[in-house]
């Protein structure tokens, strides 16, 4: 969960990595460090905490040099320090990290018996040892790096600089993306597109096990075996707008405000050119063929896929099992071999939902992969790509992505009923019509974020809030949890309503706002019902329902936060917008950092 870049260039350095790495901070910011070469010596500095601070540090003591590696860190082994910071060294070796070294304890005592000093509590510094170990005793750099390679278990993406070596850089990977960049007379390379985009369009990303030497003039790849490979070199643009804030005081806030247009993207690209049928790459899958449904994914995706669940199986009348993917291989599951299997992933390198594909795959007749990055490992290795075209999302806390996963969710479910005899024409163009109309209503969702802020500053005083829905709002009242959780810091969970009176309902008094999450649909008399028993014991209820849910809700209700109407299966892909409005505002209110709340990281890649 940490991004990396690495430079031999023709300009500084230094400015160069501290502006990719600004790109990359959504990847970690508990510190950040870069080293460069000037006349082959390396100059390392490192700061804890934001990015700002490494600037001020470079800025008030420089690092020349055109050729340099940079890190910004989340941290897995050892606290947030300078010494525990990246890069690290030992002899003439520097090397950036991301990922996890799941024996470093082992090696560790096997350098440390060999006279090896280590100086951090980071799983990484044996790296950076046993290379200098392996130099010392007279191996070449890439057969250094090799045989340390061979040696640890775990995850990795690494970037290697060496003494008195300016135009040599050594990336491998495994398990942690990494990716080659292209220039004229310069080489990069970096945990990202986005973090490249600035100083090359042209990207090779490197395969499960690749290692290569960068030289300014190019660069070879070698598989796991040592044996050259080639890899595909692929143009790779990202506009500069995408990843700047576009007027918006956050990320976030831009992000939320441009669900309309990203979702009218997904619809765009998934129905027919009639506007009559769905017209998805989900048309690869068997559906008519598979004998039920695994949707997998972490965080506010499995939410996501939580929600699908109900229009697959309510649609389409696929029996779907939802599940977490750092829980999914670690239990014994039968497997039949004639499922599917989607996993559902923004950035496409979420370590648990890409192990647990590996696990799958070959075992089930197919599977798919609903993913941001479609050059990312869960799609390369799935079988079918369906993907969300969200665009760049540098929020930790997950908006657009989640909207346009929904979206091209909704479309496959169409899809799938139709291939299995369930919708007929003209049912599917009526639910294509309705489609169609999501980007319109998710403008109209967003105009009344002025109230919405308004109940947010009473939100945010309170120290625990309840988010309630039924169907398939209860997911909704999950993710709206975990946002206000995620950037406000204040405690809340989701229930379904009907389990409010089985345990929750004892945390109900005048100081817990509950959130309710309500269209007028079928459930929406029995939602009611529950927010009933939260009134009748002081609770602070917001409703959030149409005009004709507000109305029928009655009195005694706190706030309520009014949605346009919509038909009833499309509403959470709406009820996201005032759940993410209210996180956001929350946190405003409490100020604390929206876009990069503490404890996490965007692009989750170790376990």
């Amino acid at each position: 969960m940490c991004g990396i870049i690495g430079i031999l260039g023709q300009l500084e350095a230094a400015p160069r990595i501290l502006d990719a790495l600004k790109r990359l901070e959504y990847r970690g910011y508990d510190s950040a460090g870069l080293t460069t070469l000037l006349n082959g010596k390396p100059i390392r500095r490192r700061a804890v905490g934001k990015l700002s601070a490494l600037r001020q540090l470079v800025a008030a003591d420089p690092a020349p040099g055109s050729t340099g590696i940079g890190h910004t860190r989340w941290a897995t082994h050892g606290a947030p320090t300078v010494v525990n910071a990246h890069p690290h060294a030992a002899g003439p070796v520097h090397v950036v990290h991301n990922g996890i070294i799941e024996n470093f304890r082992e090696l560790r005592e096997e350098l440390t018996e060999a006279g090896c000093q280590f100086e951090t509590e980071t799983d990484t510094e044996v790296v950076a040892q046993m290379v200098a170990h392996l130099m010392a005793g007279g191996a070449e750099p890439f057969e250094a790096v090799s045989r340390t390679l061979d040696r640890v278990s775990g995850a990795f993406a690494l970037a290697f600089l060496f003494k008195d070596q300016p135009d040599l850089l050594i990336a491998a990977r495994h398990g942690s993306p990494l990716a080659i960049g292209w220039g004229e007379d310069e080489m990069f390379v970096g945990s990202d597109a986005i973090a490249l985009s600035p100083m090359t369009s042209e990207i090779t990303y490197l395969e499960e096990g690749d290692r290569a030497i960068l030289h300014r003039s190019g660069a070879q790849i070698f598989d796991a075996e040592g044996k050259p490979v080639k890899r595909a070199r692929r143009f790779v643009a990202v506009e500069q707008s995408m990843v700047e804030k576009a007027g918006h005081k956050h990320f976030m806030a831009k992000e939320i405000h441009e669900q309309p247009g990203a979702v009218g993207l997904v619809v765009a690209r998934n129905v027919s050119a009639d506007r009559s049928r769905i017209a998805s790459p989900a048309d690869a899958l068997p559906w008519d063929r598979i004998s039920r449904l695994m949707l997998i994914a972490c965080g506010t995706a499995s939410y996501a896929g939580h929600i699908a669940k109900y229009w697959f199986e309510g649609l389409a009348g696929i029996p779907v099992e939802l599940d977490i993917a750092s829980e999914f291989r670690y239990r014994d599951h039968p497997l039949l071999g004639d499922e599917a299997a989607v996993f559902i992933s923004q950035s496409g390198e979420t370590a648990d939902t890409l192990a647990a594909l590996r696990h799958v795959t070959g075992r089930v007749q197919a599977t798919a992969a609903v993913v941001n990055v479609v050059e990312s490992s869960i799609a390369r290795e799935a079988g079918i790509v369906l993907p969300i075209l969200a665009g760049p999302e540098i929020g930790v806390a997950s908006t657009k992505a989640f909207t346009c996963q929904l979206a091209t969710l909704a479309a496959a479910a169409i899809l799938a009923a139709r291939m299995r005899g369930r919708l007929d024409k003209a049912a599917e163009a009526r639910m294509v019509a309705e489609y169609i109309e999501l980007p319109r209503l998710l403008t109209l969702a967003l105009e009344d974020e002025a109230r919405v802020a308004g109940i947010a500053q009473d939100i945010a005083a309170a120290q625990d809030v309840l988010y309630l829905g039924r169907g398939p709002m209860f997911p909704i009242a999950l993710e709206g949890a975990l946002k206000l959780k995620e950037i406000s810091y204040i405690h809340a969970e989701g229930y379904a309503s009907g389990e409010l009176k089985h345990g929750p309902i004892a945390l109900v008094d005048e100081s817990v706002p509950v959130i309710v999450m309500a269209p007028r649909d079928a459930l929406f008399e029995k939602t009611v019902s529950n927010m009933q028993e939260v009134m009748a014991r002081g609770g602070r209820v917001v409703l959030v329902s149409d005009a004709a849910g507000i109305e029928a809700a009655g009195d005694g209700v706190w706030r309520t936060i009014r949605m346009p109407d919509c038909a009833p299966w499309l509403a959470p892909v709406l009820y996201a917008v005032p759940a993410q409005l209210l996180a956001y505002h929350a946190a405003l209110a409490k100020g604390t950092d929206v876009d990069q709340p503490r404890n996490l990281a965007k692009s989750v890649t170790v376990e």
